[in-house]
């Protein structure tokens, strides 16, 4: 069977994902010394590499074998059982073995044809081998390949590292660290973070978008690309159109970089550049999370005290402001925004986060990142500080913060594996930054009411609240229940259905202002029914219908009932 060169990468990937230097059996075959092998079966094993040779000199080689061996025999082992030869090729692919050559001549005059069968199977390559070769020359040229194919990937290697280095001690940045990846491979590459938002690009716009659905198709919980070099082939050998490393540091996922060529160009080789890079990548994005983290920390203090009183007068207020890009010389509203914990305990750590940094805090920070976002899109001038446990963001009467709000839940929920909301409160406008801790007031105030009569996920206008504004300002949540239970009585309860029932009855009346005809359409009820249950009521509360001051009570009551976790 004539042999034809695939033209095979220089390594792979092992079962483990870790990188495998050698020689295809390909290229083996072009060796000067095996100038005259011949290949006579298993030719789709062709990508199979090479790491190292073997000599068969017993009948128990399978012992000594170990994988991506070049094992060459004469013969003499396997003299008296030619028999076994057909299950000799089968155990040498189960244990990984890249290739068989065979001297024939002297122990053995052919091979049977049901082993070159199980070779074609297999795609586990046979090599006949020319009589008037020596092992010693096989193995001292193969070998001397293989060591000189391994240095000069490692030394390019090792170049590009050094190269990327520099630019990161030059003061580069990720997108420096991507033009010269692309630049040296000839592709297209991209970074992408944790949650797959591109960080830098280099290439055709095209290009760029056909990696971006790459990562897009894995989906949230698809770990497909955390192993190094995560290829479209299939085969050692096969050119890819695209490969993926991770970019880890300190056991935390940093994101992706992904190298693509349209035409299919990228070999595995290059799959150790694109580690180094990755490596270079996760020391600048560390480099840059703490340098954000100290400077995120200054202006998050700054604007405690400003929203605390204790920042000075409003000029020295505007003027600090400015330098962070914040303008607060004009009139602006308070947002307030709360992670919704109600009912659900905090989830377990998150696989791959570092221990301490719990799945609530991560869930804090993704929160401070979201509201980061939308801010910068809406008002650039807008100021954005995550606190301990809540999100504060100071924004221009130009910008909806309703619509912050929305574009702020879309970027949070994007990629989560497990639903989280958080609640929003606004604050009134005010025109002057000595009035902020007083709006500060009113949004914190306004998430938390809001939360309690709208559920997880509420937006609430500190304007909107109406009586619950004032309801709130009760510091004693047991002085709010005992008025409510001397009001209502037995309605304050929900353990009895009829009870539950006849306390909306009340609530439906006191909304229509005691309308009868309205409330026994609303309710679905006959007149005369409605009539009895207003006795019933009666007898229970008070003359209500008669007493302006009881219905005023029994309403406020009502409003506490629907402010939840009072």
């Amino acid at each position: 069977m004539p042999y034809s060169d695939p033209g095979p990468p220089a390594l792979r990937l092992s079962s483990t994902g870790t990188l495998t230097y050698g020689l295809s059996v390909g290229e083996v075959l072009g060796v000067s010394t095996l100038a005259d092998a011949r290949l006579i079966g298993g030719t789709d094993g062709l990508g199979r590499i090479v790491q190292r040779l073997n000599v068969m000199e017993v009948p128990d080689i399978l012992a000594w074998v170990k994988p991506h061996e070049l094992l060459l025999t004469t013969g003499y082992p396997l003299r008296n059982t030619p028999q076994s030869l057909g299950r000799l090729v089968a155990d040498l692919d189960e244990r990984g073995l890249a290739a068989l050559a065979i001297k024939l001549g002297r122990y053995l005059d052919d091979l049977p044809p049901e082993m070159i069968k199980q070779a074609d199977r297999l795609g586990f390559p046979l090599i006949l081998l020319p009589g008037d070769v020596g092992f010693d020359d096989i193995l001292n040229q193969v070998l001397t390949d293989i060591l000189n194919r391994q240095a000069a990937v490692l030394a390019r290697t090792e170049e590009v590292h050094r190269a990327l280095v520099q630019i990161v001690l030059g003061g580069g940045g990720l997108q420096e660290v991507v033009d010269e990846v692309a630049t040296l491979l000839d592709v297209a590459v991209l970074a992408l973070d944790g949650e797959r938002r591109v960080l830098a690009g280099s290439g055709a716009p095209e290009h760029l978008q056909a990696m971006r659905s790459l990562a897009d198709d894995a989906g949230p919980g698809d770990r497909a690309g955390d192993r190094a070099g995560d290829r479209a082939g299939d085969r050692a050998g096969d050119k890819s159109d695209h490969l993926v490393v991770p970019v880890v540091a300190g056991g935390f996922d940093h994101g992706r970089i992904i190298a693509y060529s349209a035409g299919g160009a990228l070999r595995e080789t290059d799959i150790g550049i694109l580690e180094r890079a990755a490596t270079v990548a996760a020391l600048v994005i560390t480099k840059q999370q703490a340098i954000t983290a100290v400077e995120s920390k200054y202006r998050a203090d700054f604007l405690r005290d400003v929203l605390a009183g204790r920042a000075g007068d409003d000029d020295r207020v505007v003027a600090h402001c400015a330098a962070f890009g914040w303008d607060f010389g004009r009139p602006v509203a308070v947002v307030v925004a709360e992670l919704d914990a109600e009912g659900r305990r905090p989830p377990p750590r998150a696989e791959g986060a570092p221990a301490g940094r719990t799945e609530e805090r991560i869930s804090q920070d993704r929160l401070a990142a979201a509201w980061t976002a939308a801010v910068r899109r809406r008002d650039p001038r807008g100021a954005v500080a995550g606190f301990a446990n809540e999100v504060v963001a100071v924004v221009g009467t130009d910008v909806d913060p309703a619509v912050l709000a929305k574009d702020a839940t879309a970027i949070f929920g994007e990629h989560l594996p497990v639903r989280r909301t958080f609640s929003t409160g606004i604050s009134r406008t005010v025109d002057s930054a000595a009035a902020l801790p007083g709006a500060y007031e009113q949004a914190g105030k306004s998430v938390r009411v809001g939360r309690q009569l709208h559920g997880a996920g509420a937006v609430a206008h500190f304007d909107q609240l109406g009586v619950y504004r004032l309801l709130s300002l009760v510091s004693d949540p047991a002085e709010l229940h005992a008025f409510v239970r001397e009001t209502l009585g037995d309605l304050a309860g929900d353990d009895d259905p009829e009870l539950v029932d006849l306390r909306r009855t009340l609530q439906v009346l006191l909304e229509t202002n005691l309308n009868v005809a309205e409330t026994a359409r609303r309710l679905h009820f006959h007149y005369n029914t409605l009539r009895y249950r207003i006795g019933k009521l009666e007898r229970m509360l008070g003359p209500f219908t008669e007493d302006a001051h009881l219905r005023l009570n029994l309403t406020l009551a009502l409003h506490v009932l629907r402010m939840r976790g009072i």
